[in-house]
């Protein structure tokens, strides 16, 4: 079941999945093969609906191992997609009498929900980006320290002023940005779609600067836009994050930028149809949870005021 847990993944990120989940719902898979090995379930060619079921009760009774009490439902409710979504792959590599996904799901609380999506203030992304240029140290060569400011101005047009999903920004290619129509082309984001998203005037101007100035420079073996793997992306963030000084507890991520525009654009009066559409959701409904959060947030924000 080893193999399958590798191309399990790799799957999901063919697909866009965010970069948490396709770190994340491995981990939950071969959790769940534990399971069915310990009772006595050691190929998968065996698995049916019932065990399906018993898996989920099984994780519903498991006590909680980091805290006092059963598992949040928000927990059992990431277990319960990973186990469809494997089920989902499953299907698609035409593997025999594959139970069907059956979209079990607990009630969330929307606080809580709200709770767990990183969201970082206007005030703090423009912090983010002017400290850029104090990122990285002076005993690097002017070249390598140009190339990775340039890498973090690229993470800011596209995940925050695009709203992309990880994968959707780093397979970018210099051919999919039309400055003519002020447009990015995706080419299969999330369930294979294929989706124009609207270039921010901010991002605009830095993909002109970014590809004029910098990228069409380089002779490289791949046409992306970006030149560096998609971990430094990650440890190129971090390291902005700590030069900027930006709470602890907000996890500076890929994801969270795309997060974060999605709030601020709802926060300045864009519907959510628009921003659903923006984002590339296949649901409203997944769109709703930004409404959720600007809410929970004024609430706090008068909650605090009223304390001081």
């Amino acid at each position: 079941m080893k193999a399958i847990v590798t191309e399990y993944k790799t799957w999901l990120d063919t697909l866009g999945f965010c970069q948490e989940s396709v770190y994340e719902y491995p981990l939950r898979i071969k959790e769940f093969f534990r399971w069915l090995n310990e009772n006595g379930i050691s190929k998968i060619t065996n698995l049916n609906q019932k065990h399906i079921t018993q898996y989920h009760k099984h994780l519903e009774s498991r006590e909680n191992q980091k805290r006092k009490g059963l598992l949040s439902n928000t927990h059992l409710n990431r277990n319960f997609i990973a186990v469809d979504k494997l089920l989902e792959f499953l299907n698609q590599m035409e593997m025999k009498n594959v139970p069907t996904p059956t979209n079990y799901r607990l009630k969330i609380d929307k606080d809580e929900r709200a709770e767990k999506v990183t969201v970082l203030t206007s005030e703090q992304i423009k912090t983010l980006i002017n400290n850029i240029k104090k990122t990285y140290p002076t005993h690097l060569s002017y070249r390598d320290r140009e190339a990775k400011h340039y890498q973090l101005k690229l993470i800011f047009a596209l995940y925050y002023g695009c709203g992309l999903r990880r994968s959707e920004g780093y397979n970018l290619r210099i051919d999919d940005i039309d400055f003519e129509r002020k447009e990015v082309f995706v080419v299969k984001g999330k369930n294979y779609k294929d989706r124009l998203v609207p270039m921010s005037e901010g991002a605009y101007r830095d993909l002109q600067d970014y590809i004029y100035n910098f990228r069409s420079q380089l002779k490289l073996k791949h046409n992306r836009l970006f030149i560096h793997t998609s971990g430094c992306l990650l440890r190129s963030l971090y390291r902005l994050q700590e030069t900027a000084a930006i709470q602890p507890e907000k996890k500076l991520t890929l994801h969270s930028l795309r997060h974060s525009i999605a709030t601020h654009l709802l926060q300045n009066g864009m519907d959510i149809e628009n921003i659903s559409l923006f984002l590339g959701h296949s649901s409203l409904e997944t769109t709703q949870i930004y409404t959720h959060i600007v809410d929970h947030n004024h609430l706090t924000l008068q909650a605090n005021q009223n304390a001081n």
